[in-house]
């Protein structure tokens, strides 16, 4: 079955304008997280999944100079940006990632995939129940679960987040949610990129790890915030969607 990776960004968040294109060590956020992507051995493509917004003409371009295919569509339907998507690549499994994410660790993509493919679930993630920080987050499910999810809500909320209405209806779609082991559990560390506190944060442990180890992973950023408490104020005072 063929597998690809959607990445959900676009130019125009209201939060922080621009972010996929954010530098850090002279690298956009968007190439940092296709780096990551690129070293998962189960993923056949990696595709950008933005919108047909006249904003998002630099991301196209910037992700065809990284050499990553782009599909692009509604900007509110997410659900039915990344379904298309799907159907345009010839996807039979999603494994969906948003570009707010950018130092997602591999390995836990490729543990979410292979959680998947070794059970017969519709819908695998590790961040349905926070466990891991925030930024971790992927989840896998197959072309016909979201097609099928998609003909059942016409609510605009499940259409912009994809697979809410997966999430909110058990009793329809099985799933399996992933735990994290004991040290890499700490739900409440926001690495995702949200606000401009986060990119400051980001920067920060990016570049720390930059020259030696540029795939660092889950862990490795724990015990380096863990080392140097003092980064986590940076960002402290962000209010996560959900939140409130």
């Amino acid at each position: 079955m063929s597998i690809i990776a959607t990445i959900e960004a676009r130019m125009t968040s209201s939060r922080l304008p621009g972010k996929p294109l954010l530098l850090a060590e002279g690298i956009s956020m968007l190439e940092h997280l296709v780096r990551r992507l690129r070293t998962c051995s189960s993923l056949d493509k990696i595709i950008l999944a933005t919108t047909t917004n006249d904003a998002d003409d630099i991301l196209v371009e910037h992700a065809q100079n990284i050499g990553i295919d782009f599909f692009r569509g509604s900007e509110e339907n997410v659900m039915q940006r990344v379904l298309d998507a799907a159907i345009f690549f010839n996807a039979e499994i999603i494994v969906e990632i948003t570009g707010d994410c950018p130092i997602i660790d591999p390995q836990l993509i490729e543990q979410a995939i292979a959680i998947f493919q070794n059970n017969d679930v519709d819908y695998v993630s590790n961040g349905n129940i926070r466990s891991y920080p925030d930024g971790m987050d992927v989840q896998v499910f197959r072309k016909d679960v979201l097609a099928k999810s998609a003909s059942m809500t016409k609510d605009m909320l499940d259409r912009e987040h994809v697979t809410l209405h997966i999430r909110n209806n058990a009793d329809i779609f099985s799933r399996i949610n992933i735990l994290s082991p004991p040290e890499l559990y700490w739900p409440e560390l926001g690495l995702t990129l949200d606000e401009e506190a986060d990119y400051k944060l980001l920067k920060e442990i990016i570049s720390y790890f930059e020259k030696d180890n540029p795939i660092f992973s889950c862990g490795e950023v724990i015990d380096f915030l863990r080392a140097n408490k003092e980064l986590l104020e940076i960002n402290a005072s962000v209010i996560r969607k959900g939140d409130t």
